[in-house]
């Protein structure tokens, strides 16, 4: 092998790693899953980025949709959204106050995201459950989104261990044999992964679109099922691919003395 070739495979192989291990996930990670006390109003973090990596931040636009669903009716809070920067890229934040007992489902439908590297528009429909007052009713309700993740297992109050399962559906039809994405919210890069294999866990779902996952350690963790949309325009005016991400995110807790 020539001296040439050596260096330039190493080069490959490292690029390649680099996009396996960066995942891209839509986040919506409230300050709790469980609220008990309705007196204040609690922090919602909107960020596109690399959770386990814990970056780097991709630049959000203005999203199409952002609101909040309980009792099966749907609240409009796209204006409440305040644009942060994180990392010099626009994020959001949301302070939101509940006001009576109830599972509310925060969701969102993105502004498409270009990603040159792999000439494509992302579109990460996204949601998580807060449950209020342990109200423990309507947590599996779905947003109605054309890829969403229905919860088999109850999205909230979870210990660490515990095993979260879901159903992975397109225009309301579960999907069978689909790729799931899974990462850990790592701020700090606390957890430090051995191997680039270990950043995003992959799984899939069966014949009938149900996935399952045994959740290792305490935090937040996002589940992003990649499903192929409709093309639309591109940057440049024409037609591109479109990756349509269905992600429900879920804490853990650690089961102490």
């Amino acid at each position: 092998m020539s001296r040439k070739i050596r260096y330039i495979l190493p080069a490959i192989i490292i690029a390649g790693f680099a996009i396996y291990a960066n995942a891209h996930f839509q986040l919506i990670l409230p300050q709790t899953d469980i609220v008990e006390n309705i007196s204040r109003p609690y922090r919602f973090e909107i960020m596109f980025t690399h959770p386990m990596s814990d970056g780097p931040v991709m630049e959000m636009g203005k999203p199409t949709q952002f609101g909040v669903m309980t009792d099966g009716k749907k609240h409009d809070l796209l204006k409440q959204l305040k644009a942060v920067k994180l990392q010099n890229k626009t994020a959001y934040t949301l302070d939101y106050r509940f006001r009576r007992p109830g599972d509310y489902i925060f969701y969102i439908e993105p502004a498409p995201y270009w990603e040159p590297a792999e000439g494509k528009l992302i579109i990460h429909y996204t949601k998580v459950v807060v449950d209020v007052l342990g109200a423990g009713e309507g947590w599996d309700k779905m947003v109605g989104f054309p890829v969403e993740i229905e919860p088999l297992t109850r999205p909230y109050g979870l210990w660490t261990g515990n095993i979260f399962r879901g159903i992975v559906k397109q225009d309301g039809k579960p999907v069978p044999y689909a790729e799931v994405e899974v990462e850990y919210y790592n701020p700090g890069r606390k957890v430090k992964a051995p191997a680039d294999a270990f950043i995003t866990q992959v799984i899939k779902t069966d014949a009938n679109g149900v996935f399952s996952y045994a959740v290792p350690r305490a935090g937040w963790w996002g589940f992003a099922a990649l499903l192929d949309g409709k093309p639309r325009k591109g940057p440049k005016g024409k037609k591109v691919p479109v990756e349509l991400g269905a992600l429900i995110w879920i804490k853990a807790t650690d089961m102490r003395p």
